[in-house]
């Protein structure tokens, strides 16, 4: 058997507009209120995400102005890539590596289109070396956390003793739509904020936090729960079915047979770590899997300083738990796309 990967380091990073969420609200209102006969039954949302402050790769009045695909693509270009080399420059300080001791590159994001790829841009700057392999991944959303730290550890267990740095970037608020008069894009507007996490994995030598397994479970016939509508001015979200409800009936089924395939059960799991979609999605997450109110106390935290990042967010949360020590075995589990359950199993080693 190869030697399971390693966590070596992780790293955040957040864009330094900072948008309280009591600003978002009323410029909500200026925007869509008077427009829009039912805001008014939809604006409490606002007041029940969890939410005290977001952070965009903007200043606040650039999203009051209607944009299209070239400025919201050149303002992509221009905040991933700051975020990117931030973060990714971040947690190789902390791993004692340098970007030419890169072997890999896992690059995940879904709220961006770039080709050549974010890493190829930025390649040169961080300095990462000719042969370095790319692998960017698009599409896996609010999973894109989980999903895209599976890949990354399947990659370094097949080169053992090579470095593999996976960064997620998504720069959620650029999706923000003026014109859309419709309750999945004032929920969008209440939750998505911008960030980006990387972490440095590598097989067979070092590491406290070991990634013993991993698993997925796809729900037939749910492409219509989450995801993008493309159309001339940009994404606009997707959100055709109450994902509370949904996380309440179907999360603990799902979880039950990834953890089969792993030989694991719930109950072997010291803690629980998800990707928190808002605060009603948690308080699902904590009925579905009759966990005690409050259990999610990090994930409750990070929606409330940073909002919903997308993909970033599940790392974010990782990195609370690891500052407070993290359990003999941890099970980190993110929604998204698809849709899709992803589930990584955490060991911290002997």
């Amino acid at each position: 058997m190869p030697p399971e990967a390693a966590l070596l380091s992780l790293s955040t990073s957040v864009p330094p507009h900072i948008f309280p969420q009591k600003d978002i609200l009323d410029a909500a209102w200026e925007v869509f209120g008077s427009r829009f006969p039912d805001y008014g039954r939809f604006a409490s949302i606002f007041a029940n995400t969890g939410i005290i402050k977001r952070h965009g790769v903007k200043p606040f009045d650039w999203y009051l102005t209607q944009r299209g695909w070239p400025e919201r693509t050149e303002a992509f270009f221009e905040g991933a890539e700051a975020l990117f080399i931030e973060a990714a420059t971040g947690a190789l300080a902390k791993a004692h590596l340098a970007a030419a001791d890169v072997d890999t590159v896992v690059t995940v994001c879904s709220t961006g289109i770039a080709t050549p790829s974010l890493d190829a841009r930025i390649a040169k700057r961080m300095g990462f070396r000719s042969d370095v392999s790319r692998v960017p991944v698009f599409g896996l959303g609010c999973a894109g956390g989980a999903s895209g730290l599976s890949i990354a550890s399947r990659l370094a267990q097949s080169r053992p003793g090579t470095n593999v740095l996976m960064v997620t970037v998504e720069l959620c608020t650029l999706a923000l739509r003026l014109d859309e008069l419709s309750k999945a894009n004032i929920i969008a507007t209440s939750l998505f904020g911008d960030g980006a996490a990387a972490i440095v994995l590598r097989a067979g030598d070092g590491g406290e936090t070991l990634i013993e397994a991993v698993g997925e479970h796809l729900w037939p016939d749910t492409l219509d729960v989450m995801g993008w509508n493309i159309d001339p001015l940009g994404f606009g979200v997707i959100l055709r079915r109450t994902i509370p409800e949904f996380v309440t009936s179907e999360l603990k089924p799902a979880l039950t047979q990834i953890l089969a395939r792993m030989d694991r059960k719930i109950a072997d799991y010291d803690k629980l770590i998800f990707h928190p979609g808002g605060a009603k999605v948690i308080d699902a997450i904590e009925t579905a899997l009759s966990l005690h109110q409050g259990t999610l106390e990090h994930e409750r935290a990070v929606i409330a300083d940073y909002g919903n990042m997308s993909a970033p967010t599940l790392l974010f949360i990782l990195e609370r738990n690891l500052a407070k020590g993290l359990a003999h075995r941890s099970l980190l589990t993110a929604l998204g796309p698809g849709f899709t359950a992803s589930c990584v199993s955490l060991r911290r080693a002997a």
